[in-house]
Protein backbone atom coordinates (compact mmCIF):
# COMPACT_ATOMS: atom_id res chain seq x y z
CA UNK A 1 0.00 0.00 0.00
CA UNK A 2 1.23 3.48 -0.89
CA UNK A 3 1.02 5.39 2.38
CA UNK A 4 0.47 9.11 2.67
CA UNK A 5 3.46 10.88 4.21
CA UNK A 6 4.99 14.31 4.62
CA UNK A 7 8.71 14.85 4.07
CA UNK A 8 10.70 17.82 5.38
CA UNK A 9 14.12 18.84 6.65
CA UNK A 10 17.66 17.75 5.88
CA UNK A 11 20.04 15.23 7.40
CA UNK A 12 19.76 11.53 8.22
CA UNK A 13 16.26 10.09 7.64
CA UNK A 14 13.93 9.82 10.64
CA UNK A 15 10.56 8.11 10.07
CA UNK A 16 7.76 8.64 12.63
CA UNK A 17 4.53 6.63 12.94
CA UNK A 18 1.48 7.84 14.92
CA UNK A 19 -0.78 5.83 17.21
CA UNK A 20 -4.32 4.47 17.04
CA UNK A 21 -6.98 7.00 15.89
CA UNK A 22 -4.16 9.43 15.05
CA UNK A 23 -2.42 10.77 11.96
CA UNK A 24 0.84 12.36 10.89
CA UNK A 25 -0.62 15.75 11.91
CA UNK A 26 -0.14 14.73 15.56
CA UNK A 27 3.63 15.10 15.09
CA UNK A 28 3.82 18.58 13.51
CA UNK A 29 4.97 20.31 16.72
CA UNK A 30 7.73 17.72 17.19
CA UNK A 31 8.73 17.96 13.52
CA UNK A 32 9.18 21.73 13.73
CA UNK A 33 11.92 21.23 16.31
CA UNK A 34 13.68 18.49 14.35
CA UNK A 35 13.73 19.68 10.73
CA UNK A 36 17.14 21.29 11.19
CA UNK A 37 18.73 17.98 12.06
CA UNK A 38 16.93 15.19 10.18
CA UNK A 39 15.07 14.43 6.98
CA UNK A 40 11.68 13.75 8.54
CA UNK A 41 9.06 11.39 7.20
CA UNK A 42 5.75 11.73 9.04
CA UNK A 43 3.57 8.82 7.95
CA UNK A 44 -0.17 8.03 7.99
CA UNK A 45 -0.59 4.30 8.65
CA UNK A 46 -3.25 2.42 6.68
CA UNK A 47 -6.85 3.15 7.71
CA UNK A 48 -5.70 6.44 9.25
CA UNK A 49 -5.18 10.03 8.05
CA UNK A 50 -4.98 10.35 4.28
CA UNK A 51 -3.63 6.85 3.65
CA UNK A 52 -5.87 4.32 1.86
CA UNK A 53 -8.46 2.19 3.65
CA UNK A 54 -8.30 -1.60 3.63
CA UNK A 55 -10.15 -4.56 5.14
CA UNK A 56 -6.73 -5.99 6.00
CA UNK A 57 -5.40 -4.37 9.15
CA UNK A 58 -2.71 -5.97 11.30
CA UNK A 59 0.95 -5.41 12.12
CA UNK A 60 2.21 -7.81 9.46
CA UNK A 61 0.71 -5.70 6.64
CA UNK A 62 1.60 -2.40 8.36
CA UNK A 63 5.25 -3.53 8.46
CA UNK A 64 5.14 -4.27 4.73
CA UNK A 65 3.50 -0.88 4.08
CA UNK A 66 6.44 0.78 5.80
CA UNK A 67 8.99 -1.30 3.91
CA UNK A 68 7.32 -0.30 0.63
CA UNK A 69 7.60 3.37 1.56
CA UNK A 70 11.31 3.00 2.41
CA UNK A 71 11.95 1.14 -0.85
CA UNK A 72 10.08 3.78 -2.87
CA UNK A 73 12.08 6.55 -1.21
CA UNK A 74 15.40 4.73 -1.60
CA UNK A 75 15.98 4.66 2.17
CA UNK A 76 18.38 1.85 3.03
CA UNK A 77 18.77 2.55 6.76
CA UNK A 78 16.79 4.89 8.95
CA UNK A 79 16.12 6.22 12.41
CA UNK A 80 12.65 4.88 13.22
CA UNK A 81 10.12 6.02 15.82
CA UNK A 82 6.56 5.02 16.64
CA UNK A 83 4.01 5.91 19.30
CA UNK A 84 1.56 3.40 20.81
CA UNK A 85 0.14 1.43 17.83
CA UNK A 86 2.94 2.97 15.76
CA UNK A 87 5.35 1.73 18.43
CA UNK A 88 4.08 -1.80 17.89
CA UNK A 89 4.55 -1.38 14.14
CA UNK A 90 8.13 -0.13 14.44
CA UNK A 91 9.07 -2.86 16.94
CA UNK A 92 7.80 -5.53 14.55
CA UNK A 93 9.53 -3.78 11.63
CA UNK A 94 12.85 -3.69 13.51
CA UNK A 95 12.82 -7.39 14.36
CA UNK A 96 11.70 -8.26 10.80
CA UNK A 97 14.11 -5.98 8.91
CA UNK A 98 16.88 -5.17 11.43
CA UNK A 99 19.29 -4.21 8.64
CA UNK A 100 17.02 -1.25 7.75
CA UNK A 101 17.01 0.34 11.24
CA UNK A 102 19.94 2.37 12.55
CA UNK A 103 18.27 3.32 15.84
CA UNK A 104 14.77 2.66 17.17
CA UNK A 105 12.55 4.81 19.42
CA UNK A 106 9.36 3.35 20.91
CA UNK A 107 7.01 5.83 22.61
CA UNK A 108 4.89 4.58 25.52
CA UNK A 109 4.21 0.98 24.54
CA UNK A 110 5.84 -2.34 25.46
CA UNK A 111 6.23 -5.54 23.38
CA UNK A 112 3.65 -7.44 25.47
CA UNK A 113 0.00 -8.18 24.71
CA UNK A 114 -2.49 -5.46 25.68
CA UNK A 115 -6.18 -6.34 26.18
CA UNK A 116 -8.81 -4.30 24.36
CA UNK A 117 -9.34 -1.02 26.22
CA UNK A 118 -10.83 1.33 23.62
CA UNK A 119 -14.45 0.14 23.80
CA UNK A 120 -15.85 3.42 25.14
CA UNK A 121 -14.05 5.46 22.49
CA UNK A 122 -15.32 3.15 19.75
CA UNK A 123 -18.86 3.28 21.16
CA UNK A 124 -18.69 7.07 21.14
CA UNK A 125 -17.32 7.33 17.60
CA UNK A 126 -19.86 4.81 16.26
CA UNK A 127 -22.71 6.64 17.99
CA UNK A 128 -22.24 9.72 15.80
CA UNK A 129 -24.65 9.82 12.88
CA UNK A 130 -22.54 11.77 10.40
CA UNK A 131 -25.51 12.26 8.05
CA UNK A 132 -27.30 14.32 10.68
CA UNK A 133 -24.46 16.22 12.35
CA UNK A 134 -24.28 19.84 11.18
CA UNK A 135 -21.16 21.09 12.97
CA UNK A 136 -18.03 20.00 14.82
CA UNK A 137 -19.52 21.49 17.98
CA UNK A 138 -22.51 19.19 17.66
CA UNK A 139 -20.19 16.20 17.15
CA UNK A 140 -18.19 17.20 20.22
CA UNK A 141 -21.31 17.55 22.36
CA UNK A 142 -22.52 14.08 21.39
CA UNK A 143 -19.08 12.53 21.91
CA UNK A 144 -18.90 14.10 25.39
CA UNK A 145 -21.62 11.69 26.52
CA UNK A 146 -19.06 8.91 26.14
CA UNK A 147 -15.73 10.73 26.56
CA UNK A 148 -15.64 13.47 29.22
CA UNK A 149 -12.00 14.46 28.58
CA UNK A 150 -11.94 17.45 26.22
CA UNK A 151 -8.37 16.77 25.08
CA UNK A 152 -9.21 13.20 24.06
CA UNK A 153 -12.27 14.39 22.12
CA UNK A 154 -10.25 17.07 20.33
CA UNK A 155 -7.67 14.44 19.37
CA UNK A 156 -10.34 12.06 18.03
CA UNK A 157 -12.23 14.77 16.15
CA UNK A 158 -9.09 15.63 14.16
CA UNK A 159 -10.04 12.55 12.12
CA UNK A 160 -13.42 14.07 11.27
CA UNK A 161 -13.41 15.79 7.89
CA UNK A 162 -15.95 17.39 5.57
CA UNK A 163 -16.88 15.82 2.25
CA UNK A 164 -19.49 16.60 -0.40
CA UNK A 165 -22.23 15.03 1.73
CA UNK A 166 -21.28 16.57 5.07
CA UNK A 167 -18.93 14.92 7.54
CA UNK A 168 -16.87 11.73 7.15
CA UNK A 169 -14.21 9.88 9.11
CA UNK A 170 -10.65 9.82 7.81
CA UNK A 171 -10.08 6.69 9.88
CA UNK A 172 -11.63 3.42 8.68
CA UNK A 173 -13.91 3.23 11.70
CA UNK A 174 -15.70 0.07 10.54
CA UNK A 175 -12.53 -2.03 10.17
CA UNK A 176 -10.89 -0.57 13.30
CA UNK A 177 -14.02 -1.48 15.30
CA UNK A 178 -14.16 -5.00 13.88
CA UNK A 179 -10.44 -5.73 14.27
CA UNK A 180 -9.50 -3.70 17.35
CA UNK A 181 -8.08 -6.81 19.05
CA UNK A 182 -5.20 -6.76 16.53
CA UNK A 183 -3.85 -3.55 18.07
CA UNK A 184 -2.83 -5.25 21.32
CA UNK A 185 -0.85 -8.07 19.67
CA UNK A 186 2.40 -9.03 21.38
CA UNK A 187 5.76 -9.24 19.67
CA UNK A 188 6.50 -12.86 18.77
CA UNK A 189 8.51 -14.85 21.29
CA UNK A 190 12.18 -14.96 20.28
CA UNK A 191 11.94 -11.86 18.04
CA UNK A 192 15.02 -9.73 18.72
CA UNK A 193 16.42 -6.39 17.51
CA UNK A 194 19.96 -5.87 18.75
CA UNK A 195 20.37 -2.27 17.59
CA UNK A 196 20.19 0.77 19.90
CA UNK A 197 16.63 1.19 21.16
CA UNK A 198 15.07 3.92 23.31
CA UNK A 199 11.77 3.36 25.11
CA UNK A 200 10.17 6.69 26.05
CA UNK A 201 7.49 6.35 28.70
CA UNK A 202 5.07 8.91 30.07
CA UNK A 203 5.74 9.13 33.81
CA UNK A 204 1.97 9.37 34.45
CA UNK A 205 1.11 6.55 32.03
CA UNK A 206 0.72 2.86 32.88
CA UNK A 207 1.52 1.52 29.40
CA UNK A 208 5.11 0.66 30.37
CA UNK A 209 5.40 -0.89 33.83
CA UNK A 210 8.07 -2.49 36.00
CA UNK A 211 6.82 -5.93 34.94
CA UNK A 212 7.67 -5.07 31.30
CA UNK A 213 11.43 -4.70 31.86
CA UNK A 214 12.28 -8.40 31.28
CA UNK A 215 10.37 -8.22 27.96
CA UNK A 216 12.24 -5.09 26.89
CA UNK A 217 15.53 -6.83 27.70
CA UNK A 218 14.56 -10.05 25.89
CA UNK A 219 13.46 -8.40 22.63
CA UNK A 220 15.73 -5.32 22.67
CA UNK A 221 18.94 -6.19 24.57
CA UNK A 222 20.54 -2.84 23.67
CA UNK A 223 17.72 -0.73 25.13
CA UNK A 224 17.41 2.38 27.28
CA UNK A 225 14.28 3.47 29.15
CA UNK A 226 13.55 7.13 29.88
CA UNK A 227 10.50 8.52 31.65
CA UNK A 228 9.07 11.88 30.51
CA UNK A 229 7.98 13.87 33.56
CA UNK A 230 4.43 15.26 33.76
CA UNK A 231 3.32 13.27 30.72
CA UNK A 232 0.72 10.56 30.19
CA UNK A 233 0.26 8.32 27.16
CA UNK A 234 0.21 11.23 24.68
CA UNK A 235 3.63 12.35 25.85
CA UNK A 236 4.54 14.07 22.55
CA UNK A 237 1.48 16.33 22.87
CA UNK A 238 1.84 16.96 26.60
CA UNK A 239 5.62 17.48 26.81
CA UNK A 240 6.90 18.05 23.25
CA UNK A 241 10.12 19.81 24.28
CA UNK A 242 11.10 17.02 26.67
CA UNK A 243 10.37 14.41 24.00
CA UNK A 244 12.49 16.27 21.44
CA UNK A 245 15.30 16.60 23.98
CA UNK A 246 15.30 12.84 24.65
CA UNK A 247 15.12 12.05 20.93
CA UNK A 248 18.06 14.28 20.05
CA UNK A 249 20.14 12.99 22.96
CA UNK A 250 19.57 9.42 21.78
CA UNK A 251 19.88 9.94 18.00
CA UNK A 252 22.76 12.40 18.14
Amino acid sequence: MKLNFRKSGTGPPLVILHGLFGSLDNWFSIAKELVEYYTLYLVDQRNHGDSPHSEEWNYAVMVEDLKELLDDEGLEKIYLMGHSMGGKTVMKFAVTYPERVEKLIVADIAPRFYPIHHQTILEGLNSLNLNQIKSRKEADNQLAQYIPELGVRQFLLKSLTRDSEGFAWKINLKVITEKIENVGEALAEGAVFEGPTLFLAGANSNYIQQKDLPDLEAHFPNYELEFVANAGHWLHAEQPHSVVEEMRKFLG
